[in-house]
């Protein structure tokens, strides 16, 4: 019981990390340094206040020099960080398929949060992630080269025609998402993540309008349901193909 634990954990500082990457990205900032500190006061956050999860609570939310408040946003992103390597690791074990899997999780977390943020999906993730998944699937990831490249141009294809049928409706930034999601888990996984992220889109979709917050030609990011579809065939794709398929039999 004591490794479920150890993943979480570092699952937890990884969800951390990416807590860094989703600020700083998109404002061109380095990831690396300076260390964590408070927007407002620039008071540099000490080791024993940058502890993932924990340190939120006990410092209630707050930042522990001028108090401002600290976004529900850090531990949320943590928490989903943990949860997800659990998961993978119940599925996958202490296998490559666990590390490979929890790589492209971890990716996928942060284009989702600053798609929603920034209505981008930066380049310096995507098409580094396209040549990644290319070659790892040469010797060590889980699905055949062939895979891996149909997987790629499957997406990618499909996503460019749909972007000039549509005459814009799809982002660049949406087709190269789709096509490092292919790069990684092949052609099956591109299209189970483009179908349940659209279903998933249009659920969420059609609830804000219903409500109020969202009208026709406001714009919803899709990058994080291509992220919640790419997870989902990772952690139970398999499982939930078969029953479609049972339904239909």
């Amino acid at each position: 019981m004591l490794e479920p634990v150890i993943v979480f954990v570092f699952g937890l500082v990884v969800g951390s990390f990416c807590n860094v990457v989703i600020y700083r990205l998109p404002q061109g900032k380095s990831i690396v340094t300076p260390g964590s500190q408070c927007r407002l006061c620039g008071n540099p956050v000490r080791p024993w206040d940058n502890i993932p999860l924990l340190s939120y609570f006990l410092l209630k939310g707050q930042c522990r020099f001028c108090k401002e408040p600290i976004s529900a946003r850090y531990p949320t992103v943590e928490f989903i960080s943990g949860v997800l390597y659990v998961w993978l690791y119940v599925k996958f074990g202490f296998s490559m398929s666990f590390a490979i899997y929890a790589l492209m999780a971890s990716t996928l977390v942060v284009v989702a949060f600053i798609d929603f943020d920034h209505k981008i999906i930066p380049n310096s993730i995507t098409l580094p992630g396209m040549v990644i998944g290319l070659g790892l699937s040469l010797g060590i990831a889980p699905i055949a080269p062939l895979t891996s490249l149909l997987g790629l141009f499957a997406g990618g294809t499909l996503f460019y025609l749909i972007a000039v049928i549509s005459r814009g409706g799809m982002g660049g930034g949406d087709i190269k998402l789709i096509a490092m999601i292919g790069a990684f888990l092949g052609w099956q996984g591109a299209l189970f993540t483009i179908f349940s992220g659209a279903l998933l889109g249009s659920l969420v979709g059609g609830t804000l309008m219903l409500l109020g917050r969202k009208g026709r030609k406001d714009k919803v990011p899709f990058g994080p349901f291509l992220s919640c579809g790419a997870i989902l065939f990772m952690l139970a794709g398999e499982d939930l193909v078969q029953w479609y398929l049972n339904l239909l039999s």
